[in-house]
């Protein structure tokens, strides 16, 4: 994926978005590293933001996606029937008191990956 120049809302999203569909299964990253990676490292928020709309469009797997710390912080986004949690369970990630076990194993990184 070429890293994109300019951003206005509406491309940042969808290139949240392409980020997002190359996390392999069993494998998270962090708001964070996407930001980074797009060039705009102070923004995770944002990308939280575009996450929070993802989860009701098919092919995003958002549920790879976590906070600085492997925690699910955007767990309550998604519909009860296709939890987060339960999603990454399926993927071979464990998951205990809403946070990542051993993380850094888990941890896929777009900067380094996708050069």
């Amino acid at each position: 994926m070429k890293k994109p120049s300019s951003f206005n809302r509406q491309s940042f999203y969808e290139d949240v978005f392409e980020v997002v569909k190359l996390i392999p299964e069993g494998r998270v990253t962090s708001y964070g590293a996407i930001a980074k990676y797009l060039g705009s490292g102070k923004s995770a928020r944002m990308v939280g933001y575009a996450l929070n709309q993802s989860v009701l469009e098919k092919g995003i797997p958002a549920h790879r996606v976590v906070n600085r710390n492997g925690e699910l912080t955007g767990r309550h986004h998604f519909p009860p029937e296709r939890s987060m949690q339960s999603c990454l369970e399926k993927e071979g990630i464990e998951v205990t008191a809403y946070k990542i076990v051993d993380y850094k194993k888990h941890f896929w990184d777009p900067s380094q990956e996708l050069l």
